[in-house]
């Protein structure tokens, strides 16, 4: 008989991936394909909606390949996506009528300040758990209802669907059947009541936004219909949602209060885990849901840095210092120290705990002896110092993390992991499967296929492969981020 496999999309912000699993999340099948960003004018950022399809289709068709050539059969699919990143489509041919503006795109900002100066931050904080920010969906899907030449008044029709890159790629898969999201994308748009669970009228009117393109909003692990046979030449079930970030503490068995996880890929996303508990920072973090299982939902206190790895990815494609990522090691390494060389990656905007969406990124120290190891150096060091500040709010939230489990293309670099031990105090923990936010992706697929009967199966597959110990002295740690804090305090 052949064995069940779990095929999981992860839809990444510079790309585009999918794995195929086994019930013991053994990995069978990898694919991954990059694809273009565009930059039509500083602090926009935007991608080609046939670019993500295209990308993900293909990945997702190799890995589903491998799986069944190697004598297993894909019993589900489950479903990770960029979160945030915006898209609307003709319901009719599927085209979509602009480019996906993206979760770092700050064309809205001045609209996000004019709700502000109106005293509206409270309230949309309320509903929503979230800021007033470019960073979310709604400011961005107005954006494009206003722009596109008569947009809103077909929007307004029911001609039109909306929707984040899970809502997008489901239609796609399933042929235009299914318009549905899970509710962690949902409770990123700024449009949906984490505490009524459900679109809300007052943000609907707040936004400008039409019921009408809304997408319905389902469980993480639940039916998001089949896919066309044309996709894998048979059908194939699709059940299994959620965005990365909250994929990434799924696949990091983040299920109780007080587990807490950071992503390292592009930005860099902290999800302390709250319970059924819905707590509101007084620290300018986020509250939103982590997952929706069984009608039961569950929340984190989320900080999210917009600048991690693209810091890394500026060197080498920017400035062209490094060939590729995996240098930085090995430059950082080499040296005694940073050199008082400081980089505030602001590149668009500071996220929490600062929400600066006009910052923009800066270069403290510079001396003729400063070359690329000590630019190196510092943009490793940034990642783990806007760590420091997220982990500080957090605590002072109200909760108390053990550890810090880690996860992302990142984290390979362990010269970084002891870093970010250092800085934070706490023991940081690398898991063995570090394909993290596809295996939280299949888990939940797996949890409406029967493969697992509770988050506790998933639980007892997780295991560590590293462990980094704070070994920093507490003054030399105590100089290296009052340096970043001043760093910092002068770029805003």
């Amino acid at each position: 008989m052949p064995t069940d496999m779990l095929l999981a999309i992860d839809q990444g912000t510079t790309s585009s991936r999918a794995i195929a699993v086994d019930a013991a999340a053994r990995i069978v099948a990898v694919a991954q394909a990059e694809f273009p960003q565009i930059y039509p004018q500083p602090g926009f950022v935007e991608h080609d909606p046939e670019d993500i399809w295209r990308t993900t289709l293909e990945t997702a068709r190799a890995a589903f390949q491998e799986a069944e050539a190697g004598g297993g059969r894909v019993v589900a699919i489950g479903l990770a996506n960029q979160r945030e990143t915006t898209l609307v489509w003709d319901r009719k041919t599927g085209r979509p009528i602009h480019n996906a503006i993206v979760w770092q795109d700050r064309r809205t900002a001045e609209e996000c300040r004019r709700l502000r100066d109106r005293g509206l931050e409270d309230e949309v904080a309320e509903r929503t758990g979230l800021v007033l920010d470019p960073y979310f969906s709604a400011t961005k899907l107005a954006f494009i209802l206003d722009q596109v030449k008569g947009a809103r008044a077909r929007a307004g029709k029911g001609e039109l669907a909306f929707g984040t890159v899970d809502s997008f790629l489901v239609w796609r898969l399933t042929g235009g059947r299914v318009h549905a999201t899970d509710a962690t994308n949902a409770s990123r748009t700024s449009l949906f009541n984490i505490r009524a669970d459900q679109w809300d009228d007052a943000l609907l009117d707040l936004f400008r936004v039409p019921r009408a393109v809304l997408p319905e909003v389902k469980d993480c692990a639940d039916d998001y219909g089949a896919t066309d046979p044309s996709v894998f030449g048979r059908p194939v079930p699709i059940l299994g949602v959620a965005g990365d970030q909250q994929a990434a503490a799924v696949g990091q068995a983040c299920f109780r209060p007080g587990d807490i996880k950071s992503t390292y890929g592009t930005g860099c996303f902290v999800l302390a885990h709250t319970g059924e508990i819905i707590v509101r920072s007084r620290n300018k973090l986020l509250t939103t849901i982590a997952a929706r299982l069984g009608g039961r939902t569950t929340y984190v206190l989320e900080g999210s840095i917009f600048v991690a790895g693209a810091a890394v990815q500026w060197l080498r494609d920017g400035l062209g210092i490094i060939r590729s990522a995996a240098e930085t090691e090995a430059l950082a390494k080499g040296l005694s120290g940073n050199g008082g060389v400081y980089l505030v990656p602001a590149f668009v905007g500071l996220g929490a705990p600062h929400w600066a969406p006009d910052a923009r990124g800066a270069i403290y120290g510079l001396t003729r002896a400063t070359g690329p190891a000590e630019l190196a150096r510092a943009a490793l060091e940034s990642v783990a110092y806007q760590t420091a500040d997220l982990l500080e709010a957090i605590e002072a939230d109200g909760a108390a993390p053990r550890a810090l489990r880690v996860d992302g293309g990142m984290v390979k670099n362990d010269w970084l992991m002891q870093f970010l031990a250092d800085m934070l105090g706490l023991p940081v923990e690398r898991p063995k499967i570090m394909e993290t936010t596809a295996l939280g992706a299949a888990f939940l697929a797996g949890l409406k296929a029967g493969v697992y009967a509770s988050t506790d199966d998933i639980a007892t597959i997780w295991s560590r492969e590293a462990q980094f110990a704070p070994k920093m002295p507490a003054d030399e740690r105590r100089d290296l981020i009052a340096g970043w804090k001043k760093a910092v305090a002068r770029t805003l």
